[in-house]
């Protein structure tokens, strides 16, 4: 491979949540003496980015003023192209591209134009935890459409369910991650287009999370909600991110896609309201940075790794760890443990599962935060070695000790 997806990264004392910060809030506790920390919970990758990030940020700090500005045109031009060329969108205009600090702030933003404050959101379960915490900060109440297994382990949406539950309480904005998270599904053109239609049927509006888009494993095609209808591009905000992309979540820095002006003009109100949604100058170059050649060319080595990856910790789940239960990922860099089996069998609870892994180093996070009741969520994006050390260690001293 060109890009370096093998090196271990020492990210101790650099400011890495994901190592510095085990023991504190959902963070895992840290290792017993003798073993160190795999970080395999918060959603970033241990893989140094694409060069010509910290390329562009540093010909840019080089120049010695860092006052206010305007975003470049470079900046909307290769998301533009970005778009067009990872996922097939034609016709986006600059005009259609907003700035958000975040996702998630993109999502509270697009619900306030959408909904009233104490209002019922469609999601589907399990959940992100950013989704259940930032909607409960802002007075919004959660309606859970379960996902289910199908015959070959793939999750499927309900839509039987989510109908009857959009009509019993009123529901008139709901979220669609996709790819999802935790679970990893790339919904296919089907699934999102029947997904789409309900929403139609019932005067549903849309908030889609695609901030994983970019990460789709063993030739899954992403497709982009606001491609399967017309209705579906008008009623549709869509927020996208390069931070899981290229690991720059630390700097902070999100973009919208909206089509219908109307619904355009009411979000960049709604975002402007706080006075703190404006874009990071080094974060605007390092989207620019990042959405180069270079850049399409190392994404395409990464899903290659992380398909990898995800393809040695499935089958050695399913070889050795007896009573755990996955769906394999077609998106995102994490898998969603179902130890229910496992825990039953072996007289233990979840908590007791998820401490034994800690205390060998294996920092795994808590799936009950994601509304998974006997679950675990382990992030993949680290070099292979360090994923099957970590999996050598729940064999020899968590599942099979």
């Amino acid at each position: 491979m060109k890009y370096d997806f093998t090196s271990i990264m020492d990210r101790r004392g650099m400011d890495a949540i994901a190592v510095d910060g085990l023991g504190s809030g959902h963070a895992p506790a840290g290792p017993k003496e003798g073993f160190d920390a795999i970080p395999m919970w918060v959603a970033d990758m241990n893989f140094p980015t694409v060069p010509t990030v910290p390329e562009a940020i540093t010909a840019r700090t080089k120049v010695p003023h860092y006052g206010y500005f305007s975003p470049r045109e470079e900046y909307l031009d290769a998301v533009i192209r970005w778009q067009e060329r990872r996922n097939g969108v034609a016709g986006l205009t600059r005009e259609c591209i907003g700035y958000e600090n975040g996702v998630l702030g993109g999502v509270i933003s697009a619900l306030n134009i959408f909904c009233s404050r104490g209002d019922h959101v469609l999601l589907h379960s399990p959940t992100y935890i950013g989704f259940t915490e930032s909607l409960g900060n802002n007075g919004y109440h959660i309606v859970h459409s379960p996902l289910s297994l199908d015959e070959n382990g793939v999750y499927r949406m309900d839509f039987a369910d989510m109908e009857k539950k959009i009509t019993e309480n009123k529901i008139h904005a709901a979220i669609f991650c996709s790819p999802h998270n935790p679970c990893g599904r790339v919904w296919e053109k089907w699934e999102a287009e029947q997904f789409m239609e309900l929403c139609r049927k019932h005067d549903v509006m849309v908030v889609s999370d695609e901030i994983w888009s970019d990460i789709i494993l063993d030739n899954h095609r992403h497709i982009p909600t606001q491609s399967v209808s017309e209705d579906a591009r008008s009623r549709t905000v869509a927020l996208y991110a390069p931070s899981k992309t290229f690991n720059l979540a630390g700097l902070v820095g999100s973009y919208h896609i909206i089509y219908n002006k109307a619904l355009r003009e009411r979000m960049e109100k709604e975002s402007s309201l706080s006075h703190y949604n404006n874009m990071n100058l080094l974060s605007m170059y390092a989207l620019i940075g990042a959405y180069q050649p270079a850049g399409y060319e190392w994404v395409d080595e990464l899903c290659q790794v992380l398909s990898e990856n995800v393809r040695f910790a499935c089958d050695y789940i399913a070889e050795h760890f007896a009573g755990v239960r996955v769906s394999r990922p077609q998106g995102t860099y994490m898998l969603f443990l179902d130890c229910s089996e496992w825990c039953t069998t072996h007289g233990r609870t979840i908590v007791q599962l998820e401490q034994a892994g800690w205390d060998v180093g294996v920092a795994w996070q808590d799936g009950r935060m994601f509304h998974g009741p006997c679950h675990i969520r382990m992030n993949l994006a680290l070099p292979l070695s360090r994923v099957q050390e970590a999996f050598a260690r729940l064999d020899r001293y968590v599942f099979n000790a």
